[in-house]
């Protein structure tokens, strides 16, 4: 029976040999048998563990470091959509002009800037040469490659158009990208204007107010009610501050967590927002271009209606227009229409559904697809700058009434005794 010494020697002989296991990235560059330059990176525990298993492979020339990180941690944790949409269009491009697809992913992991980009990219390029599809490459690496990308690449190497599919998904990808930041600056603005007048109204509570309150109470006379309100307040604030953010972050959780994990909720908020003055007919609208995009986008590559309707359903970002095109996908499996459910969702006007419709009995689904995106996402830029003109003076008015009205609730006893005095 091991005693507890005997436990505790070997807890750390453990811990010693996890951390001493621990493996670095390095990157390598090397002569193959054939003559040919290669290059990638390798998890090893030392560069001449490195060296030992490129030379088993029959390399020569062995060039190998450690890998060292260049941008902060975070960085390396994202891809933004402008780097995805920068890698499609540099792999159509090479794949049109008929590189190889390892020359390719060379090519692209030299020239990106992210790390994370560079990696992903090299890792694919080795399971190329591996013998792995370009499918099953993709697959590996979720982080970059969603699940639309990696089906519509299995649709064009698949029909042999791999090249006029990475084209059409490039452009996607940008269309895709500047929707989502139109609608990302229709909400931020007001957002944003709202925090930074709750962040100084913060500040002329806990700061400017009780020197105004301390200056007061040498007065000896009551003090007009608003001043007395806002005084109460400024107390209230210093004392409870730290209850306000406490609960705004509690909150904050709890709403998150809800939306992500709970499908009622997250379903009740996508119903409410749809309903919102203004921003629900931006988001609404941003959908139905975003419906209109992917699913243009599938069908031009010939992925078979079914599975385009199911990525369509994934990159709907409304939990409303999900299970609309759900229904529709359940609707064709049964024989029946495309555009009677989307009708009877109470979501898609009715040039929406005719113009499917229109498509689907002349087989032109492509064209009218595209065509409604096009609108659309020509309506969510007008819808935009229509909301920045009509906030810009809503915003002047709550800032006004908001931080003036401190003001002159902190002035008006001056301004009393200045009308006494004189």
């Amino acid at each position: 029976m091991p005693t507890l010494s005997g436990s505790i020697l070997l807890t750390i002989n453990d811990s010693y040999t996890f951390l001493h296991n621990v493996m670095d990235v390095f990157l390598w560059e090397a002569i193959s048998k054939s003559g040919g330059k290669r290059s990638g990176q390798m998890e090893a525990e030392s560069v001449a563990s490195v060296l030992a298993q490129l030379r088993r492979q029959g390399m020569k020339e062995i060039k190998a470091r450690k890998k060292t990180a260049k941008t902060s941690w975070l960085r390396q944790q994202r891809i933004s959509d402008k780097e995805i949409v920068i890698f499609t269009r540099q792999l159509a491009t090479m794949v049109a002009a008929g590189l190889p697809l390892v020359t390719c992913f060379d090519l692209i992991a030299k020239s990106a800037d992210n790390p994370l980009v560079r990696d992903i990219t090299l890792r694919v390029k080795q399971d190329i040469e591996a013998g792995s599809a370009l499918t099953e490459a993709l697959l590996k690496e979720p982080k970059m490659f969603d699940e639309l990308f990696v089906n519509l690449v299995r649709a064009g190497e698949q029909s042999g158009i791999l090249d006029t599919v990475l084209n059409r998904l490039a452009i996607y990808k940008e269309k895709a990208a500047a929707l989502r930041a139109k609608v990302k600056s229709a909400m931020t603005y007001p957002i944003a204007v709202l925090v930074i007048a709750f962040i100084i109204t913060g500040i002329l509570m806990v700061f400017v107010v009780p020197t105004f309150a301390e200056l007061f109470s040498s007065f000896g006379a009551q003090l007009p009610l608003p001043t007395r309100i806002v005084i109460a307040l400024s107390a209230w604030t210093q004392k409870y501050w730290w209850m306000i953010l406490l609960i705004a972050a509690i909150a904050s959780s709890l709403f998150l967590q809800a939306y992500q994990k709970n499908d009622a909720f997250h379903l009740l908020v996508d119903r409410l927002l749809l309903r919102l003055p203004v921003f629900g007919i931006i988001l609404r609208k941003a959908s139905i271009a975003r419906f209109a995009r992917t699913f243009s986008t599938m069908v031009a590559a010939g992925t078979p209606i079914l599975d385009s309707l199911e990525n369509v359903a994934k990159t709907a970002g409304n939990r409303l227009i999900q299970q609309a095109v759900r229904n529709a996908r359940t609707s064709i499996s049964e024989g029946r229409s495309l555009t009677e459910p989307l009708e009877n969702s109470g979501l898609f006007p009715f040039m929406v559904t005719q113009m499917i419709h229109i498509g689907e009995s002349t087989g032109n689904l492509e064209l009218m697809l595209q065509k409604i995106a096009d609108f659309y996402e020509e309506e969510v830029d007008r819808a935009v700058e229509s909301l920045t003109a009509l906030l810009e003076p809503i915003i002047l008015v709550i800032l006004g009434t908001l931080i003036g009205g401190l003001v002159v609730a902190m002035y008006l006893p001056i301004f009393q005794m200045g009308s006494v005095i004189g």
